[in-house]
């Protein structure tokens, strides 16, 4: 494992691992949003709140999502510490970014539909941040085979992993799955006559759907019933997601014909 870059390529300074690619993360997925917005066409200033809102609500619950894990509440850290050094959730990030986008869209009066401006660049962000999970947390549960991530006993320790075990590269199973969600996104699907902002559904549907499933090699704590905190929380989400496809395959969003691009919002609506 190498916790800092210097670890990884020792003439690199000691940063962060982690810290460093969801740098690298967040400056590619700004690159590709910027790209969309120019494609698409939206040139509504409004939208850089909507940014700061994802962004502001994904560091928040990311943290707060990971907060109460223990039942006995002297075990958790204090709101603060939890704030600033505590655990991140992917799927709690996810779900804050969700709601700090609603929130600054209320607050600014954004007309518009936004998911399909955020989806590829999530996937991007996504698929370089896991790199910075792969090579500072524990990879998964045993293989059962002579394939797989192998611990030394300093880096199993570390990690509460077993040593000279393989065990499932789990995190390069969720790299793979959000590279290629983006290349599907980027090169196909954002130029299918699908209803505004729904290529984010698509995107979050697929990955709860692959996050339940990886997550049985993750190597996470059970939480209930065999299965993790992870995995109970997406028992709830994903009939929720399931009801809003089917709910948009009904209505029409996903023949040809539908508008997929969201309309250009009049210099007169812009600052309403």
């Amino acid at each position: 494992m190498y916790p800092t870059l210097s670890d990884l390529v020792p003439w690199l300074p000691a940063w962060d691992t982690h810290s460093a690619f969801v740098a690298v993360a967040m400056l590619a997925a700004g690159v590709v949003f910027l790209v969309e917005r120019r494609r698409r066409g939206v040139t509504d200033p409004r939208l850089a709140y909507l940014v700061l809102g994802a962004l502001a609500g994904a560091a928040v619950l990311s943290r707060l999502g990971t907060w109460a894990q223990h039942l006995d509440p002297s075990r958790n850290l204090g709101l603060v510490d939890q704030l600033l050094r505590g655990n991140a959730s992917v799927l709690s990030a996810l779900v804050g970014a969700w709601l700090g986008v609603h929130v600054a869209k209320r607050i600014v009066h954004y007309p518009g539909r936004s998911g399909d401006l955020f989806a590829p660049a999530v996937a991007l962000a996504l698929a370089i941040g896991r790199i910075g999970c792969l090579l500072t947390e524990r990879p998964g549960t045993p293989t059962g085979s002579t394939w797989g991530i192998v611990l030394d006993e300093a880096a199993a320790e570390r990690l509460g992993a077993p040593a000279g075990v393989a065990l499932h590269p789990s995190l390069v199973y969720e790299i793979l799955f959000h590279a290629a969600a983006f290349a599907v996104l980027w090169f196909w699907l954002r130029h299918r006559p699908i209803a505004a902002g729904e290529t984010l559904t698509l995107y979050i549907a697929a990955y709860a759907v692959f996050r339940f499933l990886v997550e049985f090699v993750r190597g996470n704590d059970v939480a209930w019933m065999g299965l993790t905190r992870p995995q109970l929380f997406l028992l709830v989400t994903i009939p929720l997601l399931a009801a809003r496809l089917i709910w948009m395959a009904r209505t029409g969003r996903f023949r040809a014909g539908t508008h997929a691009l969201p309309e250009r919002i009049a210099p007169h609506e812009q600052h309403a």
